[in-house]
């Protein structure tokens, strides 16, 4: 077996971890991108780097036999992400090696897919099993012998790229679901101590307004149109008063559902209800 080749493999595997890392800090409702569109932008560098790795073969033997490792990267992406991610990944390396043609394009084709069926399979298992890990990735003794003439190339390309990238996988997963939940607790506390400081400013001059509007309402004729634009005014500085309320009551992060062209706003109703 041809070692560089395999070190040459594991460098491909090495910039997917890196590139997913990164992507996955820009995941969420306030980043750059939503868990639906991650999940398509990872698939579809998964697929990019199972091509990669189809070209970067492992030649086995001096008569030419020669393996690839373009399951990892699709039974990673699909242990990690799940089915829309593994089904992008799988239709671009299928497509790939379908192009490629050959005597073995079906087979390749089918054990491209077979292996994104078994990941995504494999993921749901592991959703009801508490998260991803490294046991998931491993078809264990009864695989070993199945692929016995190969065993020493699969171990380096199949079981240990799987295995070991899914417990890196799980560790960036991990990682940045930790400082994501900081980031969020340092949000929460920034906004309510604003909302707290706002509230009690605009209650001191509120309770002013309502006080002279209500005295000004009692010396009006019942009635009258100025009675009634009193209490209209009343009544809105009311509604200021239930607002302010709410901000007092915030335990949550939400925001307005994005209108237009206007900016993210929190939405105050809904991060004062309990959770």
């Amino acid at each position: 077996m041809e070692f560089h080749h395999v070190l040459e493999a594991a460098g491909v595997l090495v910039l997917g971890l890196v590139f997913y890392s990164y992507t996955f800090r820009w995941r969420g409702p306030w980043a750059r991108l939503h868990s639906k569109a991650h999940q398509a932008v990872s698939g579809l560098a998964f697929g990019v780097l199972a091509v990669l790795l189809m070209i970067s073969r492992i030649r086995v033997s001096s008569e030419g036999d020669f393996i690839d490792a373009r399951a990892v990267p699709i039974a990673l992406i699909g242990l990690v992400e799940g089915w829309p991610a593994v089904i992008l990944a799988a239709a671009v390396a299928a497509c790939y090696r379908a192009l490629l043609g050959g005597a073995g394009a079906l087979a390749g084709v089918l054990g491209i897919v077979g292996t994104a069926a078994a990941a995504g399979l494999v993921h749901m298992w592991a959703r009801h099993d508490g998260g991803v890990r490294a046991r998931h990735a491993v078809l264990g003794e009864a695989g070993l012998k199945l692929f016995y003439p190969l065993a020493l190339p699969f171990l380096f390309t199949n079981f240990i790229g799987i295995g070991l990238g899914a417990y890196l996988f799980r560790d960036v997963v991990e990682s940045q679901t930790a400082e994501t939940a900081r980031r969020e607790s340092v949000e929460l506390r920034a906004i309510t101590l604003l909302a707290r400081a706002a509230a009690h400013e605009i209650n001191n001059p509120l309770t002013i307004v309502l006080g002279g509007l209500s005295l000004v309402g009692k010396r009006l004729p019942p009635g009258t149109e100025d009675a009634q634009w009193i209490e209209r005014a009343r009544e809105g500085a009311q509604q200021i008063q239930e607002i302010v309320g709410r901000m007092n009551n915030i335990t949550q992060v939400a925001e307005f559902e994005h209108e237009g062209l206007l900016p993210p706003m929190l939405d105050i109703k809904k991060s004062g209800e309990a959770r």
